[in-house]
């Protein structure tokens, strides 16, 4: 029997939950803004008191790694790492697309979506990577990913192949912004959360797909750029 702290926080959402075995027993979340600094450390608190697990029965921590928000990646990376330095336990790595992907896959399993045709639908998460791009890939209606993942730039002839040829899904918090351009995709109200992690962390840590805890980075996909102040110093 495996225990699993879940940490999600490369997006505005802050997810937080505890998995047994795969399966989800306890969630906390908030979609306020970037506050995770703040928050992540009293979720986890809040998790463990709810469910009378003590730190050092956690089995192993996973991570969302990305792609998505610098600065929420590095917060939730580095709590991550910090726990499984401290209670000497593995750190599990999973991609916040995959997750996302699980999320819906999960919700259509348990008759939440109600999407037609969803066996030959082609899955597409998106998480906001500003104006009109998103980072994404494309999954089967098994979470199987069928590319890799990117940053794209989003118009009428994105996955012009796949709109042609069948169903696209969208979702993710990127993905409400492009209804509109995509307007012939199936839109879901599906936001990034830990959830996701659950059954995929637990899979990742069965096989024995553990990161090194020292040397481990999120999955930023493209650089941290700074952008100098327009504001003339005195």
């Amino acid at each position: 029997m495996s225990l699993i702290l879940c940490i999600e926080t490369g997006t505005d959402i802050c997810s937080v939950g505890l998995a047994r075995d795969g399966e989800l027993i306890s969630l906390r979340e908030s979609d306020q803004g970037r506050d995770h600094a703040k928050r992540l450390g009293v979720f986890v608190d809040e998790l463990l008191r709810e469910t009378g697990v003590m730190p050092d029965e956690l089995d192993a921590v996973a991570v969302g790694k990305g792609p998505g928000s610098y600065t929420g990646l590095r917060i939730g990376v580095s709590f991550a790492k910090g726990l499984c330095y401290g209670l000497q336990i593995p750190l599990v790595a999973v991609c916040s697309l995959d997750a996302l992907a699980e999320v819906a896959i999960e919700d259509h399993e348990a008759g939440i979506l109600d999407v037609e045709a969803w066996d030959e639908a082609t899955l597409c998460p998106m998480v906001d990577a500003r104006r009109m791009e998103v980072y994404t890939c494309l999954y089967n209606a098994k979470g199987e990913p069928q590319g890799e993942v990117s940053a794209e730039i989003i118009d009428g002839e994105s996955f012009a192949d796949v709109r042609r040829e069948g169903q696209l899904v969208i979702f993710g918090n990127g993905a409400a912004k492009c209804r509109e351009v995509l307007s012939d995709a199936t839109y879901i109200n599906i936001t990034p959360s830990a959830r996701g992690l659950a059954r995929l962390a637990q899979q990742r840590l069965s096989a024995g797909q553990v990161e090194d805890i020292a040397y481990f980075e999120p999955f930023y996909l493209k650089d941290f750029v700074v952008i100098p102040s327009k504001k003339k110093l005195l």
